[in-house]
């Protein structure tokens, strides 16, 4: 007997993915757009420097329709970001892009606001999230990003929520 499809999705499951190019890495985040639960995801992004974090947000703010210009938080921490509602009739969807780069005191977690934000609806996406820990809700999908010599990015997508799940089938 085919059990398949009888049982929910095992969270923290992982998968990975070759991005050969930026194409490959704008093809992936429209297909993670068009997925209904983008909407109020959590997402983290790990890796390096320069190992495509900004670009694959760029990419995934566009298809999201942002319009104007995606600058990386680096230095304000955070960004803010909105979307043309996903359905009519509903409002715009809000999105914040944390850099957590050069955050070193968790009191400016609080000072800054950032537990409200992370409590509204809407997409909220980190950048080194590990320099925030303790601080940031558990993500429902973590993207890990490392760069190989020829230029491509490995991508490891771990789930930590049937959100994270749903999504990761993208």
């Amino acid at each position: 007997m085919d059990t398949r499809g009888l049982h929910p999705p095992i969270v923290g499951t992982a998968a990975t993915l070759t991005w050969r190019d930026e194409a490959d890495t704008e093809a992936f985040a429209r297909r993670l757009a068009a997925r209904p639960g983008i909407a109020n995801a959590r997402l983290t992004l790990h890796g390096d420097l320069g190992t495509g974090k900004t670009t694959f947000v760029r990419h995934l703010l566009r298809a999201l329709g942002v319009t104007g210009r995606i600058k990386s938080p680096t230095y304000a921490v955070v960004e803010p970001h909105q979307a043309p509602p996903r359905e009519a009739g509903q409002p715009p969807l809000e999105i914040w892009h944390f850099d957590f780069y050069r955050f070193n005191d968790p009191r400016e977690w609080e000072d800054a606001g950032f537990r409200d934000l992370y409590a509204r609806p809407g997409l909220k996406i980190a950048e080194w999230p590990e320099k925030a820990a303790g601080l940031l809700p558990p993500p429902d999908l973590a993207l890990a990003l490392q760069a190989d010599a020829q230029g491509a990015r490995h991508v490891t997508l771990t789930a930590h929520t049937a959100r994270g799940q749903a999504l990761m089938e993208a």
